[in-house]
């Protein structure tokens, strides 16, 4: 922790509802002060801010660091990943602590948080990935809540044999948490009937990466997130729905919240700045396209837009969960090339926690979709309001931490694999200029990235316990 005041001058700052120009004054790892003509006194470290956008750090609720599926482990840890998402704006992600068969939830958080403790760069905090139910299971998921800091649970309606969770088992979760100020993130596609036409489609000699879409209808996501709205209806419980890209979902998720349900839900860049369109052939390159639910339609990527300026989709995360193109970068095995001869062994999932700020301002705020104010809120504070963060992160406030990024509106730059952070060998926006760009990032008042160098440390994020997620909803 710097015991040197930063005083950084004259920057527009920007949160959810404000835009105004004005100092900022941090001491030890909180904001003290924002007015005009701040003085930090001799000792303070300035930063001239003239010009430049002022935003909270970014919140990425949804990553996926040195995760396991199957045989394939992403190809960023905490270290590498957490590095990443700095240069990207971020300063806190919200992971997955994934429940293997036979052990606790509690197991889950215990494994996760010994992986991040030394390596993230950023803080941190974990979903539980459940995927089993039973009565010993829903006491520790209340302790979680209550006692470890974790108050979200995702649970998988696919992946049938793996991780998939009856509707039962959802409901009974869903009506424990509701209980105790937890919420349930939901993986809305039918997994049964996605399984059939996946066996179907190879059984026919399909196995190129283009069939893992047409396999995934829209229809099927549609169905399940209706469902899901309606277990949460009965359990009376809130119910978040994780990567929504098809309209056939959306339609139910703004039902429900126009009756007074309190339902949520997310999308990702790649569904804002990609379509069905990208599988077009039957080559193997289209593996970088394959993500779980997969690319939409044209239509479907503009209902997402309205719906985010709307407040129909709360927020924008990335579901980071990078997997490489060539087999063995940098010592990663079992990534994308796993299934070269069979669609349903790629490995589903794409980088973007580096790119996610600079895209979603160039095609959102630039591009006309979304407010300047609806940027931030949509990268930073829906997120922390919504799993228990804020006002410690998602906002520019006294006594808010001080996760702040500075960002230029107007330098322009193009995006490729060879500039970015991570471990991963792609990015699904190589080649694509952008205006706007991160310069520098501050995690609890220490400088991570100045310029575009790194002068951060490994290991020094910290996890963030979050409380009830009740007083938001």
């Amino acid at each position: 922790m710097s015991s040197t005041p930063t005083l950084i001058k004259g920057g527009r700052i920007i949160t959810a509802v404000d835009d105004y120009v004005a100092d900022i004054l941090v001491e030890g790892e909180r904001i003290v002060s924002i007015g005009l003509n701040l003085d930090g006194g001799p000792d303070a470290r300035v930063i001239d801010a003239a010009g430049l956008l002022v935003f909270p750090g970014g919140v990425d609720c949804h990553t996926h660091m040195e995760n396991t599926f199957g045989a394939s482990v992403t190809c960023d840890n905490f270290a590498s990943g957490t590095r990443s998402a700095a240069f990207g704006g971020t300063t806190t992600i919200i992971d997955f602590a994934l429940q293997t068969a036979g052990t606790s939830p509690l197991d889950a958080i215990s494994r996760a948080q010994s992986k991040a403790a030394s390596a993230a760069s950023i803080d941190y905090g974990f979903h539980v990935i459940v995927t089993q139910v039973d009565e010993r299971v829903l006491g520790d998921m209340q302790y979680a809540i209550r006692h470890e800091g974790v108050s979200s649970f995702k649970m998988f309606m696919a992946y049938p044999g793996t991780v998939m969770s009856d509707d039962a088992a959802i409901f009974q979760a869903m009506r424990m948490v509701g209980q105790h100020g937890g919420m349930i993130a939901l993986h809305a596609e039918n997994g049964t009937v996605i399984d059939l036409l996946i066996r179907e489609a190879l059984a026919q000699g399909h196995t190129a990466p283009r069939y893992h879409a047409l396999t995934r209808p829209a229809i099927m996501e549609g169905e399940a997130t209706h469902r899901g709205i309606k277990l949460a209806e009965l359990a009376e419980a809130p119910v978040y729905f994780v990567h929504l890209s098809a309209k056939e979902a959306l339609k139910h998720v703004i039902e429900a919240r126009d009756l007074g349900i309190p339902v949520f839900a997310e999308t990702c860049p790649h569904y804002l700045f990609f379509d069905e369109s990208a599988y077009a052939d039957d080559s193997f390159e289209l593996a970088r396209y394959v993500m779980s639910p997969p690319l939409r339609s044209k239509e479907a990527q503009n209902a997402l837009w309205t719906a985010l300026k709307t407040d129909d989709l709360q927020l924008i995360s990335t579901d980071h969960c990078p997997y490489c193109m060539k087999e063995g970068h940098r010592g990663n095995v079992n990534q994308k090339p796993l299934g070269r001869d069979d669609f349903s062994k790629i490995p589903n999932g794409v980088p973007g926690v580096e790119t996610r700020m600079t895209v979603v301002y160039d095609g959102g705020v630039r591009g006309g979709r979304i407010s300047l104010n609806r940027f931030v809120e949509l990268m930073s504070t829906a997120p922390a309001k919504l799993f228990g963060l804020f006002p410690k992160k998602g906002t520019l406030a006294i006594g808010s931490d001080a996760d702040i990024v500075l960002f230029d509106p107007n330098e322009s730059h193009m995006i490729s694999a060879d500039t970015q952070h991570g471990d991963c060998d792609f990015t699904l926006f190589e080649g694509r200029a952008v205006t706007g760009r991160v310069k520098k990032v501050l995690l609890r008042g220490e400088l991570l990235i100045d310029n575009g160098d790194w002068v951060g440390r490994t290991g020094q994020g910290q996890f963030v316990a979050r409380g009830e997620l009740g007083g938001h909803w």
